[in-house]
This record gives structure tokens, sequence and C-alpha cells, in this order.
């Protein structure tokens, strides 16, 4: 473990607390993610239309869309480590109730859309919770490695939950599996009650009152780099990331067993492992990075929806997830990177709406498509959004340094990115500009 936390892209592990911290975050995703897959399994199985995995996963996030960024202004004002205490047990409250009920024969199709109303509010509240206090584990000059290693936990639990539904959930049933998932928070919840809370560096928290939410979009509305990268990952995040539908009609479709469904989500975590763990051996993500991994996911997700047999999918899936995961934690990387220390549970929140508070929006719609048009183009379609977001990104952000954007961060103390060109300077209104924050 040494010589892992002293290497570039481990570095954060030299912190116990850190070490700790993602063990039980591992272990306890795990089973979450048994459970996601375990539930679309059941849900697909009860009405045989991808259509309804999408309304349930509407139900799971439409919380996140209408909540989030309100949630993220609350984590900024408490103490994070008690309110992720607090999430993270109501989470185990609601699988075990899940799988009660499930193992008694009572889950029918709205007790589902129910509990997953439940989760989706509780998650909500966890999100900017649990992201921000990972951010308090180490030292400012490391965060954005600390948060590109969240990602990898998040994004490398998905190889074994999903793999584990799709060996258990025949012999075992649905329910086993709900409860093997609420056993499972315990790996994470113990970590925290033991965590050294003197060697936390904890954030000041933001002032009471005031409009915080809307700060926060008036703090990336006012930041040329984010509001760019903000708009994209909403794009993207809304229709080119929900697997859960579009996955599960392929393996069923176009490969025939439904059940292979967990096997492509896990090849596919083993890619975004990969893409986290490239975006954590970066000293300071960039642009470039953010807009190539869109590329990267873009164009190997036609590959998998037209792959010609289930081998060429997984092959095509490795790329995929490398390219989904380089993404989501570039966009956190310098969201972080560039954010006040009282603005980062907010700024965390609103990717979170923009990435899981969008999926009302973009799973039923894809679930609509794998129905209606055919199981590739659910996936394919989203590869073209991708590709299409990505190139007007790159347009916009040259753009917004050729009126003078980056000068204006310069000019207010800050320092131009390393993968960002300079323009000629121009004159600004510094009246316009006022709010802005360095870059760096």
């Amino acid at each position: 473990m040494a010589a892992m936390s002293g290497s570039r892209t481990f570095r954060s592990l030299r912190h116990r607390n850190a070490r700790l911290f993602f063990v039980g975050l591992l272990v306890s995703n795990v089973g979450t993610w048994m459970q996601l897959t375990a539930m679309s399994l059941l849900v697909y199985r009860l009405t045989g239309r991808a259509t309804d995995v999408g309304i349930t996963l509407f139900c799971q996030f439409l919380p996140m869309l209408l909540l989030g960024v309100w949630a993220g202004a609350v984590a900024d004002r408490v103490n994070k480590r008690r309110m992720a205490l607090v999430t993270q047990a109501a989470l185990a409250v609601q699988a075990i109730l899940l799988g009660v009920l499930e193992l008694a024969g009572l889950v029918t199709l709205p007790v589902v859309y129910v509990l997953s109303l439940a989760l989706g509010v509780v998650n909500a509240l966890d999100n900017p919770a649990r992201r921000g206090f990972v951010i308090e584990l180490v030292e400012p000059d490391e965060i954005p490695n600390v948060v590109s290693l969240n990602t990898a936990v998040m994004t490398g639990s998905r190889i074994f939950g999903p793999a584990l539904a799709a060996v258990l959930v025949d012999p075992l049933g649905p329910g086993w599996l709900f409860l093997a998932n609420g056993a499972s928070f315990a790996a994470i919840l113990w970590p925290i009650l033991r965590i050294d809370r003197a060697s936390l560096h904890v954030a000041p928290p933001a002032p009471r009152g005031g409009t915080p939410v809307r700060d926060a979009l008036r703090f990336v509305g006012r930041h040329p780099r984010l509001l760019v990268l903000f708009t994209v990952f909403t794009v993207v995040g809304t229709f080119s990331f929900n697997y859960n539908v579009s996955l599960l009609k392929l393996a069923d479709e176009r490969y025939g067993d439904g059940t292979l469904f967990g096997w492509l989500l896990t090849v596919t975590s083993v890619g975004s492992l990969a893409g986290s763990l490239l975006t954590a051996a970066q000293r300071r993500v960039g642009s470039v990075w953010f807009f190539g991994a869109a590329v990267v996911m873009g164009l190997s997700g036609f590959g998998v929806a037209f792959a010609p047999n289930v081998w060429s999918a997984y092959v095509a899936a490795v790329p995929l997830g490398a390219g989904g995961a380089a993404f989501i934690a570039s966009l956190n990387a310098i969201s972080q990177q560039e954010s006040p220390p009282d603005m980062r549970g907010r700024l965390l929140a609103l990717g979170a709406v923009a990435f899981l508070g969008t999926t009302p929006i973009g799973a039923p719609i894809t679930g609509w498509v794998a129905d209606g048009i055919g199981a590739e183009w659910s996936l394919a379609y989203g590869s073209v959004i991708a590709l299409v977001a990505a190139a007007g990104g790159v347009v916009a952000r040259r753009r917004s340094l050729a009126a003078g954007g980056v000068e204006a961060v310069a000019r207010l103390g800050g320092q131009v990115p390393a993968d960002e060109h300079v323009a000629p300077p121009v004159q600004v209104d510094h009246g316009d500009r006022r709010g802005l924050v360095p870059e760096s």
C-alpha cells in the first residue's frame, strides 16, 4: 500500500483516512451495483419493455433533478461527515425493505417505482455530502487526484456488482441480492465512524441565507470555461449514459440472452476503471482531456451498438467505459480545481444534476428508442449526440478564448490552464466579469 500511495496515480492513498474510506466505498458500491442490475432485470422480466426500465430510472433520478443543487447548498452548510452517515444508513434501510418485500412476493411495478423514488430522494442528499467529504480527506493540492480516485472506485465497483448479479440472480432471486446490498453498507458506515477527524481538511461552512443555488449557477455562468464544459456535460449526460436501458435491450434482442446485460456492464466498467485511473494520473486535468474522452466514448458506442457478436461488443465496451469515466472524472476535477472551498459542494451537486438528474429525461427516451426503433439505436443515438456535443464544445471554447476569456481571468490574478491557447489581448469590460475567479 505504501508503494501504491507513493505513485502519482494513487498519491491520495498516503492518507490513512482516504485508504479507509475508499476500501469501504468499494465494498458498498459492489452491493449497490448488484442491486441496480438485479432491479433492471426484475423490471424487464415483469414487463419485457425497456420503456418500463426507463420509467424506473425516471423515478430513481427525478429527485436528483429537483433537489440536487439544493442538496449541494445544504452540504456546503453542514458537517458533511454526519450528513453522509445519515444518508448511507437510509440507503441501507431502503435496500433491506426492497429485499424483504421481494422475498415476501409483494413486489409489483408500482412498488418498484415508489421505492426507486425513495432511493432517489436519499441519493440526492447523499451525493454532494459523500463526495464533498471525500475532498476533506486530503490536502487541497491533492483534490483533483482524490476526486478522480473516487470516480475510479465508484466505476471499479461496477466490474464486480453487475457480474455478481448476472451469476446470482437466477439461483438466488433478486430479493437476496437486495438484502446483500443492505448489509454491504456496513462497509462504508464503519470507516466514516472510525475516520481520524483531527486530520480532516474541513472546508468552512457556507453562510446561511442568501441565494446559494443561484450563486452556484451564476458562478458557472460567469466562468467561460466551466460554462462550456457544464453545457456539454449536461447534453451528453442526458442521452449518452443510459446503459441500464440500452445494454439490457441489446443483450436480450441482439445477443439473445438478457443475463448478458450484467456482463456487458462489467466489461464496460473495466474500461471505466482504466479511464478513471488515467485521469487520476494527470497532475492537472484540462479541457483537451475532457473533450477527447467524449470523442472516445462516442466512437466506441457505435462499436458496441453494431457489434456482430457479444465478444466484439465486449472489446468495444472497454473504450466505451474508459471514455465515459474519464469524461465524468475530468469535469469533477476541473470544477473542483477552479472553485472556492465554500462552493465545492454546490458544484459537485450541479455536476450530479447535469449527469444523474437528467436521467429522468434521457432514460425514458432511450427506452422508447429501444422499443420503437431498435436496440442498436438506443445506444447509437447517444453516441451521435456525444460526438456532436464535443465538437460544439470545442468550437465554443475556442470562441471564448478568442473573445479574451482567459486573459480576463489572468488579469484577475489567475493562471491560464496549461492546455489552453492564449489569444491576443483584447479589450474586456471588467464590469461584466465581476465575480469571475481564476481558472487555476
